[in-house]
């Protein structure tokens, strides 16, 4: 395994697509070397073969570098889109009347009408709705539903190619969260053993419950994204939460939800998500277009590289790459790019203090643990790492939600724990197999490990999690102040 330094560590985890451009010859390899912690398998493109290959290679390549690096299933979801043009593209013109036809051949669209892929898309809208397609590029006022066709009037014109999505603003399309083909790519997500699972256009909790229970006890170890994207999931407080409780992580998905709530208002509504995400203690991605850019050009813009900082800096857990990453020309060089946009933007101080639950009390013991042992790393002199041994990986996610400067070690005997672990902000997962070891000499042994991977050196102190009984779920109830010291270095290691 590769030696750390805490200094230049990066708290904020990277998400990388994998695709055509991450299948070339050493390509993986690099981008994981480069920083990746955390690969996304689009399950929009491709069939379970190609899924399955692509994780088995990260696995490999993951272990070749001895690190632990987490798999993201992503599910399509109901992308509502319009059909295909006899000529694969029409140029709508701003005025003209356009048809949205329920019963028309598939393959027959033209410049004055155009079939649908979601048959009822005309019982959910009426006169007066404004529907965006293409992410917005072209925009149609519906003026009338007849039957089974939706007039519109061009409001924003341009050219409207094959498959191009739909929108509708402010929200309402009836669309299930999971579609026929998502619950069979959900059956090949457990099957090939990814870590996470996203959920596309969740509408409320009730979405994601439907998923995890699909999941059933194969899957019970498979984390739920949500990817936030529809207008309804961010109307009020309430949906919003509940979403959030009933995921393991959220994903701030500004391509759809953009265009349904409209830029303006996304802005704030990305800052409340990564706020109220990280208050109820869950993990929260935030994508789409982050180096968009870098698909066809060695370097990011200004504007790329302050949308990135600015995630950081509100408390992401992670930043995600797209097609950057999945068809992009310089897939090594975006993630490379990413990666010192988020050192440098963690080198700020704002991204290292934290009022997380000042005010609040505790429930947990383990909770209670996680965020004392912050709180005393965050203003004791001399701490350079705080290290959580960890059944699942839970002690180190609580502690990850209030800001520091220095890391989290989650310290795991179990490699689904240490791959999860690979997505929370600040920490670090190394394996450290504790079933041969008598409890009295566990907190040396820990110790040794941190100075091995460069954390700690003699000197320096760490802030100890435990419990009394190891690779009990729940049942952190330690903190020690430890010292490292000459006894802990690797050549006096027994």
């Amino acid at each position: 395994m590769n030696a750390l330094h805490y200094s230049s560590i990066r708290r904020t985890k990277i998400v990388a697509t994998l695709g055509p451009a991450s299948d070339r010859e050493g390509v993986l390899d690099a981008m994981l070397a480069a920083g990746v912690d955390v690969v996304r398998l689009n399950f929009s493109h491709g069939n379970a073969d190609d899924h399955r290959r692509r994780l088995q290679e990260v696995r490999e390549a993951a272990t070749k570098l001895g690190k632990s690096v987490a798999v993201l299933g992503d599910l399509q979801g109901p992308k509502i889109r319009v059909a295909r043009f006899k000529e694969g593209a029409v140029t709508l013109q701003e005025g003209q009347p356009f048809i949205l036809d329920m019963a028309m051949d598939g393959d027959a669209g033209d410049s004055t009408r155009v079939g649908c892929d979601y048959k009822t898309l005309a019982d959910d809208v009426v006169a007066g709705d404004r529907l965006l397609l293409d992410d917005g590029r072209v925009v149609l006022d519906v003026t009338g539903v007849k039957g089974a066709q939706i007039h519109t009037k061009v409001v924003v014109g341009g050219k409207l190619s094959n498959n191009k999505g739909i929108n509708k603003q402010g929200g309402g399309l009836s669309a299930p969260a999971l579609t026929e083909k998502d619950k069979e790519d959900l059956k090949t997500a457990v099957e090939i053993g990814v870590d996470y699972l996203a959920i596309s256009f969740p509408r409320s909790a009730d979405d994601m419950l439907e998923a995890r229970r699909l999941l059933g006890e194969a899957g019970k170890d498979i984390g739920l994204v949500a990817k936030v994207e529809r207008a309804e999931a961010v109307a009020d407080d309430a949906t919003l939460d509940g979403i959030i409780e009933a995921s393991e992580a959220v994903m701030v998905a500004r391509g759809d939800l953009g265009v349904e709530i409209g830029d303006a208002q996304l802005v704030g509504v990305q800052k409340r998500m990564i706020k109220r995400a990280r208050t109820l203690n869950r993990v929260v991605i935030t994508a789409t277009q982050m180096m968009e850019s870098m698909i066809e050009s060695p370097l990011p813009t200004r504007a790329e590289v302050f949308d990135v900082a600015n995630a950081v800096l509100d408390g992401s857990d992670a930043v995600m790459l797209s097609a950057e990453t999945a068809a992009g020309d310089y897939p090594v060089e975006t993630v490379d790019a990413m990666a010192r946009v988020c050192l440098g933007a963690e080198r700020e101080k704002t991204a290292q203090e934290s009022g997380h639950r000042i005010h609040e009390g505790f429930s947990r013991p383990d909770e209670t643990i996680a965020l004392s042992s912050m709180y005393a790393a965050n203003h004791m002199e001399g701490v350079t790492a705080i290290a959580c041994m960890t059944s699942s990986g839970y002690t180190p996610l609580i502690a990850s939600r209030i800001r520091s400067g220095l890391p989290i070690v989650g310290l795991a005997h179990n490699p689904i724990a240490q791959r999860r672990m690979a997505l929370y902000r600040g920490v670090v997962s190394l394996p450290f197999d504790t079933t041969e070891m008598a409890a009295t000499e566990l907190n040396d042994r820990a110790l040794e490990v941190l100075v091995k991977q460069g954390v700690a050196k003699p000197g320096d102190y760490v802030i100890l999690t435990r419990g009394d009984h190891m690779n009990a779920h729940g049942g952190t109830n330690t903190m020690k102040v430890m010292a490292i010291t000459e006894q802990h270095l690797p050549s006096q290691a027994g």
